[in-house]
Order: C-alpha cells, then sequence, then structure tokens
C-alpha cells in the first residue's frame, strides 16, 4: 500500500500580540503535514519564516512537489538530499518520524536515545516593545524560572535594566534578533553583564559577527540565525559559545540532531528554541531538548488557542508529548 500525503495551512490567533527587532504579528501561520499508511498516521507542522525567503504559499508548493516521491515510499535519508533544509522539509521530516513510530511502536525518544523524556524547564517570551511597557509585562511572570526578552534596537541598556529590576529572581535570556552593531554591542553586553543576563542570542546579523570572535565577551553568546545545518557550526565555533537549534531551521528533527551532535563536538552549549507555533510543531522539539542546556519551547503559551490534544504546561514546565499528539 502507497503512503498518502495531506497537506494544509492553518491559522492560530496570538494572545495579543508578539514582537521582535523585525516587526509585529497576531497570528501564528503554519503548514500541516499528514502522511498515512496501512492505518496509521503521521503528523508534522512548520512556520514558514520570511527572514528566510519563506511563505505559506511557497512552503505549500514545495511539499506538493515531493507528492509522488513521498507517496511512493521516500525514506527520512534520502529527503535530506531531496529537500533543502527549512520548513518545508522539517513538516515532512517529522511526519516521517512519527509515522515510523506508530507503525513500529518504538517511540520517537526512545529511537533518539531518551527511552523515558522528563519534563524541561522552557523559557517565556516577553516582547519587544517600550521599557515600561516590558516591564510590566515581566513582573507578571516574574514567578517563572526563565525569561526570555526581546531586544534588538539601538540602545536597549533601559530594556534591560527595566526587565531585570521587573524579575529580580529569574534566569534572563535576551533576543536581539540580529538587531545589535558592532557599533553597540560592547556597550550592550557590559549591560547584560551587569543585570545578570545569562545568554544572548545573535546580537549581529549573520554574517557580519566576526567581531564575537575578537572581543571578550563578558555574557555567553547563543548562535541562531547564523546557524542552520551542521556544517555551519565549525566557521563559527569561535564566536559563539552556544548554537539555538530550531526544526524550522534544521529542516527537521533528523538534521537537528546533528547539528546537536557537532555542536557538542565543539564545546558549545546547546539551545532548543521554536518559532510560534502549536504543540505539534513543539513536540519533536521537546525531545531533543532532553539534553539541552537553555529550553525555549514556549511557542503554544503565546497562542490565544492550541490545538487538541496539546502539550501538557505546568508553571514553567513542559512535559514531554503524549502518543496522541505526536511520537
Amino acid at each position: 500500500m502507497r503512503r498518502q500525503l495531506d497537506v494544509f495551512k492553518e491559522r492560530f490567533p496570538i494572545a495579543g500580540s508578539f514582537t521582535i527587532s523585525r516587526g509585529s504579528k497576531t497570528e501564528a501561520e503554519v503548514v500541516v503535514v499528514r502522511l498515512s499508511k496501512d492505518g496509521a498516521s503521521g503528523w508534522g507542522e512548520c512556520v514558514p519564516y520570511r527572514r528566510y525567503g519563506e511563505s505559506i504559499d511557497g512552503v505549500l508548493a514545495a511539499i506538493e512537489a515531493m507528492r509522488g516521491a513521498l507517496e511512493a515510499g521516500l525514506s527520512r535519508d534520502d529527503l535530506q538530499h531531496a529537500m533543502p533544509a527549512g520548513a518545508a522539509r522539517n513538516a515532512v521530516d517529522c511526519a516521517l518520524w512519527d509515522l515510523e513510530a506508530k507503525r513500529t511502536g518504538l517511540p520517537v525518544a526512545a529511537a533518539i536515545g531518551f527511552p523515558q523524556p522528563s519534563p524541561l524547564t522552557t523559557a517565556y517570551t516577553i516582547s519587544l516593545g517600550e521599557p515600561d511597557v516590558m516591564a510590566a509585562r515581566t513582573a507578571e511572570h516574574a514567578h517563572r524560572a526563565l525569561l526570555k526578552v526581546k531586544v534588538g534596537t539601538g540602545d536597549d541598556a533601559a530594556r534591560i535594566r527595566a526587565v531585570r529590576r521587573a524579575a529580580p529572581d529569574a534566569r534572563i535570556i535576551l533576543d536581539a534578533n540580529e538587531g545589535w552593531s558592532e557599533e553597540t554591542l560592547t556597550h550592550h553586553l557590559a549591560v547584560c553583564a551587569e543585570n545578570g543576563v545569562a545568554l544572548v542570542e545573535q546580537p549581529l546579523p549573520a554574517g557580519r559577527d566576526a567581531l564575537l570572535g575578537t572581543i571578550v565577551r563578558p555574557v555567553p553568546v547563543c548562535a541562531d540565525e547564523s546557524v542552520h545545518l551542521a556544517a555551519d557550526i565549525g566557521a563559527l565555533a569561535d564566536r559563539y559559545d552556544a548554537v539555538n537549534i530550531k526544526l524550522d531551521k534544521a529542516g527537521g528533527l533528523t538534521q537537528a540532531l546533528d547539528i546537536r551532535a557537532e555542536a557538542r563536538r565543539h564545546g558549545l552549549s546547546v539551545m532548543v528554541g521554536c518559532m510560534v507555533g502549536t504543540s505539534l510543531g513543539m513536540a519533536p522539539a521537546v525531545l531533543l531538548a532532553q539534553d539541552a542546556d537553555v529550553v525555549d519551547l514556549d511557542g503554544p503559551l503565546l497562542l490565544a488557542r492550541d490545538r487538541e490534544p496539546g502539550l501538557r504546561y505546568e508553571a514553567s514546565l513542559v512535559f514531554p508529548p503524549e502518543s496522541a499528539l505526536w511520537g
């Protein structure tokens, strides 16, 4: 029996809005893949990202172009060569993992080395805004163990100080989304150090981050937009202390596992992050993140509604997915 491919788009409203240095949005647009065979169905979800030239229509078209090969039985290994890294391949790759698990009875967690996955402490994201607005929002979530704060303007010192005052006991990481410059980098990192920031994500634009390898970094710096594939890491290991692995960048769990292994080989810390999507998109990442140093998988918490069944969240913990959701 041949596989059957179904692919479609969905929209989920965000609770309020989500703002980073590149703009705001009020809904999460996702593409969902279902691959079915012999009464079993595997599911995958992706979030196309304009920063990488992706769109909903483009991702749908890329997956449709693979229909013949996927329905004929294309393997996960062959998929890595048949499609480029990115959101489209992520949805397909994760659907193949899920289908494999449901047909063989071997959970994905066990297949990747975590037969008894545990709950993880995840960050909760504070959107970019004026310092007083960010402080008020941070105060609402100051009880959380880990906060991820969006920055990325010409002068973020007031924002950094405001969120630290609002959450004096929380572990704080910052995400500049490529928004700082060579001129502001040293100043901003010094302010981060003064305020006990634990990690800074992608302060400089990808491809223009060589300065990070020539300065003393008073706070660990994490590559995000600079790293898509395992092959990227060797050239960046001198300028970063950690890498943020996202399934939509990597093109699925298969490549993400390779990135994690390569990061460890170079002595880098591992962060597992996400786009703003539903529990279906987060579920594979929760398993990938079982041995991560930093976990940022709060996508469903930012939505006005999630899909059912969804991941279980309690305070700052995210629990491994049940098989009815994925894996």
